[in-house]
């Protein structure tokens, strides 16, 4: 399937609208032709990962938003399957502790960030800040910020300076290094449905489960409506978003395959190239290595 990242990408708020992307839609791609590619893909992943890791100049920030049960998990390790652990980092966010309370929303995920040379993973984000917290917005009270004291405070100013607060902070990544794609696993709430159930009757998914999904699945609409805020308000060309449909697994991890390959592509790494004088000298520790004696 041709332009994945052209159909799929969100590079500015100019007319999107999420209704306008579908949870299923693979297009004319086939599921074996998908499974062929992908792992093609993690082939290619793989060769560039080493790449990156070799010229330890640049690093990638991969970030997976969705609602529950949309495969994010399953994207990464599908993905990601057979990268080098020693060049990428995989970070799942959950509620913030004391410690980070005690600090600005983005610190915890600065601290989170990949090296140069990795890539790094992050399984929810600084995104959960205008996403569950704007549907929640009593969150935010844990925060303690200056002059606000009540949820009605929490205002469209409140979240604009959010919004502005996230651009520059991946601007400033950009900036030094880093570059950053968003995912967004599009599922249906019927397609969630279908896969809450399904961790409840196997008792090997159980453990999946959580009664908290079923009372954050009422908010559906109004969460919508904060990705669809989010996403416009924090889309650029340096920092897109891809709107994935997410209802056929198998497809989502087809597309975030092909999508973080090219966008290693374009980035360019290179194996660092030796000085002269190193390479020259190659052949002397070549020569002596090969006319060691035996043990």
């Amino acid at each position: 399937m041709a332009g994945v990242v052209e159909k799929f990408g969100v590079t500015s708020s100019e007319s999107f609208k999420l209704e306008n992307y579908r949870t299923n839609d693979p297009g004319s791609m086939k599921k074996d032709d998908a499974l062929e590619d992908l792992a093609d893909f993690q082939a290619k992943l793989k060769e560039h990962q080493e790449r990156l890791y070799a010229e330890d100049s640049q690093s990638l920030l991969i970030v997976f938003q969705a609602m529950d049960a949309a495969g994010k998990d399953g994207a990464i390790e599908h993905v990601m399957s057979g990268v080098n652990p020693q060049g990428c980092q995989v970070f799942s966010f959950k509620q913030p502790t004391n410690n980070d309370y005690e600090h600005d929303f983005l610190w915890r995920h600065y601290k989170a960030l990949p090296e140069r040379g990795r890539i790094g993973i992050h399984n929810r984000s600084h995104y959960e800040y205008v996403l569950v917290c704007k549907v929640h917005p009593e969150y935010n009270l844990s925060e303690r910020i200056p002059g606000y004291r009540e949820v009605k405070q929490f205002d469209n100013g409140f979240w604009e300076n959010r919004y502005e607060s996230i651009r520059q902070f991946e601007a400033h990544l950009q900036r030094n290094g880093t570059k950053i794609i968003k995912f967004f696993l599009h599922v249906s709430r019927d397609e969630q449905k279908k896969r809450f159930l399904d961790r409840i009757e196997d008792k090997y998914k159980n453990w999946k489960f959580s009664s908290a999904d079923i009372e954050e699945r009422a908010y559906w609409d109004d969460y919508m409506a904060a990705y669809e805020e989010a996403i416009a308000a924090t889309a650029t060309p340096s920092s897109p978003w891809y709107i994935i449909p997410a209802d056929k697994k198998w497809f989502a991890r087809y597309a975030v395959g092909k999508i973080i390959v090219e966008t290693l592509t374009a980035m360019e790494p290179e194996f660092p190239e030796l000085p002269a004088d190193q390479r020259a000298k190659l052949k002397v520790y070549k020569d002596k290595l090969a006319n060691e004696p035996h043990d």
